[in-house]
């Protein structure tokens, strides 16, 4: 059992004992401090939308969440299942004070989470989020008498919404990808995305449109995170029917993944290489991407000649780096796309858009365009935390050895080399260590990969 709070909100486990892990009642204190907070930063009467994903605990959730809410004065806009983007933009649509989306995102479908927004529809700053967690660990709560409850209502358009929106973007060629006659297989991770994916293809006007995983039943039938290994049946389906492409997401949409025609997963690394160049094509401006993204990133930018920005990892970091630097492109290299001429928030739904805008104008396979972008060889694994470890010792010990060229101790450790990088940082969702290393060889990267383990063991 787990429960972590960091500025990718409140995730655990559901069941089990309170304070060890998301129960009804740590949803109940959360939600109601959350509340405090919103009603803290607000004039009267404030709005918060709430939206879920369809993992098996959400409706359970869902109803905690919205009753705190509403006994603490909320008025509630209630979207149902929505994607992560859906809600960030039906806050700003609302003008509501916040929102809360219920997913815990590429975790296991036995975990949940409450995301918190802020009036912008954007993730929480630290100094709110510790404000939030001073409220729930250490204030008595008062709850209004009968006559100032909150009220509920709901709003069943905000997907269509957010995908008008995104077919009126001036990047995104809705002409071209018609004309284009694809046909592309859908895996949605029998979550959210069975509802948005294929609609916003019908919008683009998607020929034909092959899914599995599509029933919205939140028992996930592959591994909730859209990496290449979990992608199997996403390969055979695009390959069965000929497809032109494959699209994964993860449960809540935010993270998008490709499959070339050949069945083969391009890495989710290459989603947003491919965004970024193609809108550095049409628009100059900074590109901004965290720390554990590829270089191929920084070679875009230097072939675009703007300027490459990194942050630390998370969506709030990277939003805030971007706003900072006016970047006209940013996102993670898990498969997270933020289009700042849309929202600040990573967007699966309009990464398809201009992924299929550049496969339409430039009327090339996917593995074609692939094979154009710079080429490194990247490896993420993950190492368990056990209760003993300290992780700043681990650090410590790389520190003192002086290995690399530089050191970055701005989100974990993370080494440069001339060719390569490796980072080390502990997860902010799970209890693992998070290992990332990236090289233009593949001797390069095992040789990395070997001297920090070493390192760390004590070899």
């Amino acid at each position: 059992m787990a429960l972590i709070s960091s500025v990718s909100g409140i995730r655990g486990t559901i069941g089990g004992t309170p304070g060890n892990s998301l129960t009804p009642m740590d949803i109940v204190k959360y939600a109601t401090a959350y509340a405090t907070w919103v009603k803290n930063n607000s004039d009267t009467g404030p709005t918060v939308i709430v939206g879920r994903d369809a993992r098996i605990s959400g409706e359970m959730v869902s109803h905690l969440v919205i009753g705190s809410l509403m006994g603490m004065g909320i008025h509630i806009v209630d979207l149902g299942l929505a994607t992560t983007p859906t809600v960030e933009m039906a806050v700003v649509h609302h003008r509501a004070q916040g929102g809360i989306i219920l997913t815990a995102s590429h975790n296991p479908m036995h975990w949940n989470a409450l995301k918190l927004l802020n009036d912008k529809g954007e993730f929480l700053s630290k100094e709110a989020g510790a404000t939030i967690m001073e409220l729930a660990e250490h204030t008595a709560l008062s709850f209004p008498e009968s006559t100032e409850l909150g009220t509920y209502g709901t709003d069943q358009n905000a997907l269509e919404q957010h995908i008008a929106a995104i077919l009126k973007l001036p990047i995104v060629d809705v002409e071209a990808i018609k004309k284009a006659h694809f046909s592309i297989g859908v895996d949605s991770v029998n979550s959210v995305g069975s509802l948005a994916v294929p609609l916003l293809l019908e919008r683009l006007g998607v020929d034909r449109i092959e899914q599995i995983y599509d029933e919205p039943h939140g028992h996930f039938q592959r591994v909730a995170e859209p990496l290449a290994e979990h992608l199997t049946g996403l390969g055979e389906l695009v390959r069965e029917h000929r497809l032109d492409l494959g699209i994964a997401v993860d449960p809540d949409v935010d993270r998008l993944a490709l499959v070339a025609e050949n069945g083969v997963p391009i890495g989710e690394e290459n989603t947003l290489v491919l965004v970024a160049d193609h809108i550095l094509s049409q628009k100059s401006g900074p590109l901004v991407a965290n720390m554990s993204s590829t270089m191929a990133l920084q070679d875009i930018a230097q072939k675009r000649g703007v300027p490459f920005f990194e942050s630390p990892v998370g969506e709030v970091h990277v939003v805030k780096a971007m706003k900072n630097h006016h970047a006209v492109i940013g996102g993670e290299g898990n498969g997270g796309v933020i289009c700042p001429e849309l929202h600040y928030g990573r967007d699966a739904l309009v990464g398809i858009a201009i992924v299929l805008t550049l496969l339409a104008k430039e009327g090339q396979t996917l593995s074609a365009l692939v094979d154009r972008l710079p080429k490194y060889v990247m490896e993420k694994t993950k190492m368990e935390l056990s209760e003993d470890v300290q992780v700043e010792q681990w650090f410590a010990k790389i520190k003192a050895s002086h290995t690399g060229i530089q050191v970055n101790e701005e989100d974990g450790l993370k080494i440069y080399y001339p060719n390569g990088w490796i980072q080390l940082r502990k997860s902010n969702t799970e209890p693992i260590v998070r290992l990332y290393a990236e090289h233009r060889e593949p001797s390069g990267l095992a040789a990395m990969i070997t001297e920090i383990r070493n390192l760390v063991s004590g070899s």
